[in-house]
C-alpha cells in the first residue's frame, strides 16, 4: 500500500506536467486549428536557453523566467515568420511545416550544443518526504505540482475573466464574426502561439530535471504523452487536458512501478485506442458547442 501511495503521488506530479504540455497543444489548436508537432522542439530550444541563463547567473528562477519568455518569443517567430506565410489550402500544410521545423531545430541544437545528455539539476531535493511513515512527494515534485496547477488556474482566469481571454476565445470560435466586431484576429492568433509556446516551455523545464537530462531529443517522449493526453481529453477541452494528464501520469507511473518501464507506453497506447474507438473526439470534446 505504501508503494502504491508513493507511485500515485509521484504520478500526479508527472501527470500535471503532461497536462500542462497538453494544454499548450489545446491552446494552439483552438487558436489556429493546427496540431503543432514542433511544440516539443520549440519548448526544447527555450529549455536550452533556460539552462544557459541558469549557468551564467547561478539562479534557477532567472533561467525559468528566461525560458518562459524565450518560449513566447519562439512562438512569435514561428507564427509570424513561418505559419502565417504558409498556404491554408490544405490542413496538412501546417503539419508538414511543423514536422520540418522539428528536424531543423533538433539538428541546430545538435550542432550547437552537441548530442550528449547534460544534467539539468532540480532546484529542490528529489528525495521523497515521509508522511506517517509513507513516502510521498519529494519537495521538487510538490513544486512541480503547485506550479503546474497554478499556471492552469491562471490560464482559466485569463480565458474566463479578462477581455483578452474573451477576444482569444472569440477569435478561435468565430474568426469572421470577431473580425467584423473589431477584434484583431491575426493578433489574437499570434498571442495564442506565444502563450502556447511559453506554457510548453514551462512544462519541458519542469520535467527534464527528473529525466536523464538535456539533449536535442529530451522532449520527444513528453510530446508523445502530451499529445495522447490532448486526444484523450479532447483537443477543444482545457478541462480534458487537465484530467487526461493526471490520469495518464498516474497510469504510467503505477504501471512502471509494478510492471517495468517497457510496459508503461503500452498501457498509454491501450488507453488511447479505447478512447478513439469509444469516443473519437475525446472524453471531454466540445463537438456540440463547436462544429467548425
Amino acid at each position: 500500500m505504501d508503494r502504491f501511495a508513493f507511485l500515485f503521488a509521484t504520478g500526479l506530479a508527472r501527470g500535471a506536467v503532461f497536462a500542462l504540455f497538453a494544454l499548450s497543444l489545446v491552446l494552439i489548436w483552438r487558436a489556429a486549428r493546427i496540431i503543432n508537432f514542433a511544440q516539443g522542439a520549440m519548448a526544447l530550444v527555450a529549455t536550452y536557453l533556460a539552462f544557459a541563463v541558469t549557468g551564467l547567473t547561478g539562479s534557477y528562477l532567472a533561467g525559468l523566467v528566461a525560458g518562459i519568455l524565450g518560449g513566447a518569443a519562439i512562438g512569435f517567430v514561428v507564427e509570424r515568420g513561418v505559419m502565417r506565410r504558409a498556404s491554408h489550402a490544405s490542413p496538412l500544410t501546417g503539419v508538414i511545416i511543423a514536422i520540418g521545423l522539428v528536424m531543423v531545430l533538433q539538428s541546430l541544437l545538435g550542432i550547437l550544443a552537441g548530442s550528449a545528455y547534460r544534467p539539468m539539476p532540480a532546484p529542490f531535493d528529489q528525495s521523497p518526504i515521509f508522511f506517517a511513515g509513507v513516502p510521498l512527494l519529494s519537495p521538487y515534485d510538490l513544486f512541480v505540482l503547485v506550479v503546474a496547477l497554478g499556471v492552469m488556474g491562471l490560464l482559466a482566469v485569463l480565458f474566463t475573466r479578462t477581455s483578452l481571454g474573451l477576444q482569444l476565445r472569440a477569435s478561435a470560435f468565430a474568426p469572421e464574426v470577431s473580425q467584423m466586431l473589431g477584434v484583431r484576429v491575426n493578433r489574437m492568433v499570434t498571442i495564442g502561439w506565444m502563450l502556447s509556446a511559453a506554457v510548453a516551455a514551462l512544462a519541458a523545464m519542469l520535467l527534464i530535471p527528473t529525466e536523464l537530462g538535456l539533449n536535442p531529443h529530451s522532449t520527444d517522449v513528453l510530446f508523445v504523452y502530451a499529445f495522447t493526453v490532448a486526444v484523450v481529453g479532447g483537443l477543444d477541452s482545457p478541462v480534458g487536458a487537465l484530467l487526461g494528464g493526471l490520469v495518464v501520469g498516474v497510469l504510467m507511473t503505477v504501471v512502471t512501478g509494478y510492471l517495468g518501464s517497457t510496459i508503461a507506453p503500452i498501457g498509454v497506447l491501450v488507453l488511447l485506442l479505447i478512447v478513439l474507438l469509444v469516443r473519437p473526439g475525446g472524453v471531454f470534446s466540445l463537438r456540440e458547442a463547436r462544429t467548425a
